[in-house]
């Protein structure tokens, strides 16, 4: 116990088996083989969660079968588990996983007591099994000198590795996560559990964290990345202390395909980035909280591209107009945060490819767009709508524009010469044939990506680009 060098520190990929699922030893087994397949490298089962456990027999199955070093955790109620019966027949489960050979055992640090015996135990056994000191924390996270104080405790009981577990109710909190590292001795696992936590997990590598959490296929966990997420996407063997970090700033966060588009592209062109979702609550703390170099640019969804501007330094001349920024850049030479709309250029040309895909280039030849003089319905005048609306005003198209909040279609209606109509109209509305439907609300966000506002008998290209701008 104590080792600092517990082994050859790289990434470790632990698989989170909820066994809730599973009815039977034989299927946790099953379970940790799939785990296996989707890239773990360890796996963490908590006996707590198992359905009339039988520790010698469910145990025995387990550890004698199983693909991949275990962590065991036995969780009493008492720190967020499950197990409610008697707490020396709790510690005994340990102690047979610890003859069985499995590999890690979890202890909490208010059960540290039982460490000497424990590890007598080991040795009596010739058991090469690492103790892990737990801490989970109730309700938000403290302030950094209440965590540092439970790191100190942790490490005072002589563990092999030690564990902090915090709710995240922001993601601001997170940071407080990532300065502990720099006071271990031992090795740290550290992260915050919930959607706002995610970051804890996916940039652990970058600030020394000993193992990453993920999720089996289709048995999401909030906060966690999938296995196949890690491996295919974030690839987070390659995350170390030099990684620049990007992300998506969006409320919500987890409909976003900006992981698996960007991070692969770092990788080709031999980019030490990283791309992240970032479910951010309070933008003014986000960015007073995150002032690094090393958070080096964001992206910026729903619903912060309006808001978001009066927190660049700068803005670049086609945003200022817009009104909107969905793509902010930390200038290298003097860390100030520099806003652009990509979104106009981007969305008007993804709709003039579709439109000359389908053989709808029939706008104004003179203005060289399919989009001249086509009747431009948008449904949406935030951010994203104001983006689309002055892309398509600068090809010539004709707009209508909807919103919830009618003075804000007439607003924008009126920057781009545009229509305005009440929002409950849409329903009605008959466009002409060949117009445009651009959709710039949440409607159809995942998981509802079928939804559409309108009525079903529009034409088949109006639906058509309402799917491809949605």
């Amino acid at each position: 116990m104590g080792s600092n060098q517990v082994w050859k520190h790289s990434v470790m990929v632990c698989a989170a088996i909820t066994t809730h699922q599973y009815v039977s030893a034989e299927q946790i087994v099953n379970g940790m083989h799939q785990a296996k397949a989707e890239g773990a490298d360890i796996v963490e089962l908590r006996l707590d969660c198992i359905t009339n456990f039988h520790s010698h027999h469910d145990l025995k199955i387990i550890l004698q079968n199983k693909p991949l070093p275990v962590l065991i955790v036995n969780r009493p109620k008492w720190e967020g588990g499950l197990y409610e019966g008697d707490e020396n027949k709790r510690l005994e489960a340990l102690q047979l996983a610890v003859e069985l050979s499995a590999d890690f055992i979890d202890v909490e640090l208010k059960a540290a007591s039982c460490l000497p015996t424990l590890v007598e135990h080991m040795r009596n056994h010739n058991s090469h099994g690492k103790i892990i000191v737990s801490c989970y924390v109730d309700g938000t996270t403290p302030p950094h000198e209440v965590l540092l104080q439970l790191v100190e405790l942790m490490q005072a009981t002589g563990a092999d590795i030690i564990k902090l577990v915090t709710l995240a109710a922001d993601i601001t909190e997170i940071k407080r996560i990532f300065s502990l590292f720099l006071y271990c001795q031992v090795p740290l696992i550290a992260y915050s559990v919930g959607e706002r936590g995610l970051i804890s997990q996916l940039l652990s590598p970058k600030f020394g964290g000993f193992f990453v959490y993920g999720s089996l296929a289709g048995n999401p966990i909030p906060g966690l990345p999938s296995l196949d997420s890690i491996q295919e996407a974030y690839k987070l063997e390659h995350v170390n202390a030099d990684t620049k970090v990007f992300g998506l700033i969006s409320k919500p966060v987890s409909h976003s395909r900006g992981p698996i588009l960007h991070n692969p592209s770092f990788k080709d062109v031999n980019y030490n980035g990283i791309y992240v979702p970032m479910f951010v609550d309070d933008l003014k703390k986000f960015f007073s909280t995150y002032p690094s170099p090393d958070f080096s640019g964001f992206s910026v969804g729903i619903p912060y591209k309006e808001e978001v501007l009066r927190f660049c330094d700068e803005v670049h001349p086609l945003a200022q107009s817009i009104g909107a920024v969905n793509t902010i850049i930390r200038r290298p030479r003097d860390g100030k945060l520099v806003g652009y709309n990509t979104d106009c250029e981007a969305a008007i040309t993804a709709i003039e490819d579709a439109l000359i895909e389908h053989g709808c280039n029939d706008g104004e030849a003179s203005l060289g767009s399919p989009l001249a003089g086509r009747l431009f319905v948008l449904v949406g005048a935030g951010g994203a709508g104001k983006a689309l609306a002055f892309g398509a005003k600068s090809r010539g198209a004709r707009l209508v524009i909807f919103d919830i909040d009618f003075d804000r279609a007439k607003s924008l209606a009126c920057a781009v010469f545009g229509e305005a109509q009440p929002f409950k109209e849409l329903v009605n509305f008959q466009p002409e044939k060949g117009a445009i439907l651009a959709n710039a609300t949440p409607v159809g966000m995942h998981p509802n990506t079928d939804r559409i506002p309108v009525a079903e008998v529009l034409h088949p290209l109006f639906k058509l680009l309402w799917k491809t701008t949605g």
